[in-house]
């Protein structure tokens, strides 16, 4: 016979800390992709011209401070997603310019779009003196 403790030997009964952390990572990792994944664009919907050099614009927190122009194939132009005129666009892209600190624009131009009318935002936002211009394309 064993002398001393009563017990019997008994474990006591722990909590794994290694399959939980493991989780943890799992979970902290797929929220991080979803939310990486979900882009958030502010124009309106064109379909846009392929380019076998299309670049990304920086990272999505970058993306989503610039100004997004859109031309539709019909030649609107929308600031963001409203509509407005060319005439209307070098006042509005002055108030843009003056209230953000670091002024970015995006072109959204659609793919049977008049390139005149892409031309002619183009110089505008270059008449106003905004030096970031980004074209956006889809990859080809």
């Amino acid at each position: 016979m064993h002398g001393g403790g009563g017990g019997g030997g008994r474990k006591r009964a722990r909590i794994e800390i290694i399959p939980l952390i493991d989780i943890i990572f799992f979970l902290l990792a797929t929220f991080i992709m979803v939310s990486l994944s979900m882009t958030k664009n502010q124009g309106v919907q064109v379909s846009l011209p392929t380019a076998g050099t299309a670049a990304s614009l920086g990272d999505q927190q970058e993306m989503e401070k610039a100004l997004t122009l859109s031309v539709n194939d019909k030649g609107d132009v929308f600031f963001n997603k409203e509509k407005i005129t060319l005439a209307q666009l070098p006042m509005r892209l002055q108030t843009f310019k003056s209230t953000a600190k670091d002024p970015k624009v995006i072109v959204n131009s659609d793919a049977a779009a008049d390139f005149k009318h892409v031309v002619a935002v183009l110089d505008e936002v270059r008449r106003i003196g905004i030096a970031k211009v980004g074209i956006n394309t889809d990859k080809k």
